[in-house]
């Protein structure tokens, strides 16, 4: 006896898995900025088209001219972020999220 399966359009699939799709074709960078929009616009100065911002904080784009300040350092920093700087909040990031961040800052213009 064969069990035969529902046949699913290939539009209905995708209309299912499309979000999963969207996701995975995503960059480093572009969930980076996403994360940064969230978490760091109250205080930094994250994109381009961003007016306002805390003035002790530094502009991300000042981050990326800063030739002291590796993609590296830069994850570190914010792996222990209160044990250099006590005004940054520990935001709980995971690793892939400080990645992605990361990833957007080193992808900013110099």
């Amino acid at each position: 006896m064969t069990k035969t399966l529902p046949i699913v359009s290939a539009a209905i699939l995708a209309s299912l898995l499309g979000a999963g799709w969207a996701q995975a074709a995503e960059t480093a960078a572009e969930r980076g900025e996403i994360l940064a929009r969230r978490w760091c616009a109250a205080c930094h100065v994250v994109t381009a088209d961003q007016t306002t911002a805390s003035s002790d904080a530094p502009s991300f784009f000042v981050l990326t001219g800063d030739r002291a300040r590796t993609a590296a350092g830069l994850a570190d920093f914010l792996l222990l972020p209160g044990t250099t700087h006590s005004q940054m909040p520990d935001l709980h990031l995971s690793r892939v999220e400080i990645a992605d961040i990361v990833a957007y800052v080193v992808s900013l213009p110099k």
